[in-house]
């Protein structure tokens, strides 16, 4: 119990350290974009204004947060367990070469199979009922992203990675007014690089022996590091 309590707390001092630390360089970075604007994001987000109204530093600092990690990480993951996905189904990799039409919904059942978000923090705005539960106003809520996206209710073999799944009503992007605003990009994105590197990696898998290790998360899904091989070209 002492060895828990000790490496909770130093994740913990490393977590504030990492805050700390890129608190301050979005912070200079803000500021050099002040006074030396350019075509950038930040540049544009400094200059943006609603009825007069500009974004204040913290919520220029949110902003930034917000895109290092919905526009980068959890894009990242997905193409890292795309191809997760691919190398741990034998004979699929040579399939969407053959049929790279397929690639987009392959995209979608890897969405659904390793939602590279797997849990989403909210608060009810009103009393609802769940299931048999009642939820009051203003309690918390944890919405289980990847266990929904494996309901058997919803999903034939949800266990099973299949490419060939249709009508695929995945929640890895949320419902609603909750719904991903990056999405398009995100699918785009995963689709260019999956047809890059199924066509210029050929015999892509993983590395014999591989141990990978997944990242120490509630909320995001992926792996610490994907050893792969191909054949060189």
């Amino acid at each position: 119990m002492i060895v828990s309590q000790t490496r909770t707390g130093a994740a913990s001092e490393n977590h504030t350290a990492a805050n700390v630390e890129m608190t301050e360089y979005f912070l200079a970075l803000i500021d050099q974009r002040r006074s030396r604007p350019g075509q950038d994001l930040i540049s544009t987000l400094l200059a943006a204004e609603i009825d007069g109204q500009k974004l204040t530093v913290p919520e220029l600092l949110g902003f930034c947060a917000l895109l290092l990690v919905a526009g980068n990480e959890t894009t990242t993951n997905l193409i890292g367990n795309a191809v997760l996905c691919l190398a741990e189904n034998p004979g699929t990799i040579d399939r969407l070469l053959r049929e790279p039409a397929l690639i987009p919904q392959t995209i979608e059942e890897v969405l659904r199979f390793r939602s590279p978000v797997q849990s989403m923090y909210r608060l009810t705005v009103a009393e609802t009922t769940l299931g048999d539960e009642v939820i009051p106003a203003g309690a918390p809520v944890v919405a289980w992203i990847g266990s929904a996206n494996r309901d058997e209710r919803q999903f034939q073999r949800p266990a099973e990675f299949d490419v060939d799944r249709g009508h695929n009503r995945h929640l890895a992007f949320g419902h609603g007014i909750h719904f991903c605003l990056g999405a398009p990009l995100a699918r785009l994105e995963a689709r260019i690089a999956l047809e890059a590197l199924l066509s210029r990696l050929p015999g892509l898998s993983l590395e014999q022996g591989a141990h990978m290790e997944r990242m120490d998360s509630t909320i995001v899904y992926g792996v610490e590091a994907l050893p792969v091989r191909w054949q060189p070209a």
